[in-house]
């Protein structure tokens, strides 16, 4: 029987934190590779879970209306999102990922070479438990995204 090791809130809030600097280091320059910058790749990435409010996205993406202006108004220039109206409110600008955006999304996904080496390396059921165990960590910021 293998012995249970204590980790307290703090070594986990650490590998945490060095986890996602990997990870958004990864992503980064995959994001790059397809001349996009970590924001602008960031909110593609955001939208693959479908349409936001231009609101919901700066909230999400924890950034000023007006930087996700910008970030939205140079994406829909090289045609990876298009803004639309609001089934639910007519005033509300909705951003939608295009084919073109989903694509991209993809290719970075596919870049991220550190990040999928450390993936590949845990089972189909180590995978399985993190997810569960992210997603209840999680929950709350994963619906509002």
């Amino acid at each position: 029987m293998t012995a249970t090791r204590h980790v307290d809130t703090a070594q986990l809030m650490e590998l945490l934190s060095v986890s996602l600097a990997a990870y958004y280091g990864d992503f980064t320059v995959a994001a790059a590779s397809e001349d996009l910058t970590a924001s602008q790749g960031r909110t593609l990435n955001v939208l693959r879970r479908g349409p936001a409010s231009m609101s919901a996205l700066a909230t999400t993406l924890t950034c000023d209306a007006s930087n996700m202006t910008g970030i939205v108004g140079r994406l829909e220039k090289r045609g990876l999102v298009r803004r639309e109206p609001s089934p639910s409110d007519r005033r509300v600008k909705n951003v939608v990922l295009t084919a073109e955006g989903e694509r991209v999304v993809d290719v970075i996904r596919g870049k991220m070479h550190h990040t999928l080496a450390g993936l590949d390396r845990l089972s189909p059921q180590e995978r399985a438990t993190l997810y569960a165990l992210l997603e209840r960590v999680f929950t709350s910021q994963l619906a509002a995204a």
